[in-house]
């Protein structure tokens, strides 16, 4: 990919999408098949209040966003199109009150869909897993 697209798609997705901005969502790497992005803890986060645990559902929204994302740098026209299809998480372990790192692997990229696996860390322990399908639409077939 090249640096001026991956500027571009990291701008976009720390500074101009609201979700993003709210959690705090820094992308770390990005690559065509690879993103691992990290979103600070907040009180705001937490869906188990007696143990001061992640809310499932923040989890499942960067899981979401890492697949997205890895749809997003494979677009060849700023036409290209992407929409979730599925998601699906299994919750490993109750994520603590630290910040959280997700990491999204490209599985297949067909001709109109994507599928992509994601993996949430805290202190390099997995805390969750899933799988996303996406539609992906080309509207400009050049390479």
């Amino acid at each position: 990919m090249q640096d001026k697209k991956r500027e571009l798609i990291i701008k976009a997705a720390e500074e101009e999408i609201p979700i993003h901005k709210f959690l705090g969502l820094k992308v770390e790497k990005l690559e065509l098949d690879f993103v691992r992005v990290s979103v600070p803890y907040r009180e705001e986060f937490v869906g188990d209040i007696r143990r001061s645990r992640w809310h499932g559902g923040i989890i499942g929204t960067i899981m979401d966003s890492v697949g997205g994302m890895i749809g997003i740098a494979n677009f060849t026209s700023k036409k290209d199109k992407l929409a979730t299809i599925d998601l699906r998480i299994d919750y490993l372990r109750g994520a603590e009150a630290i910040d959280l790192i997700v990491e999204g692997n490209l599985v297949r990229l067909g001709n109109r869909i994507m599928v992509t696996n994601m993996q949430a860390f805290q202190k390099g322990k997995l805390v969750a897993e899933g799988k996303g399908v996406y539609n992906f639409i080309k509207m400009n077939n050049q390479p």
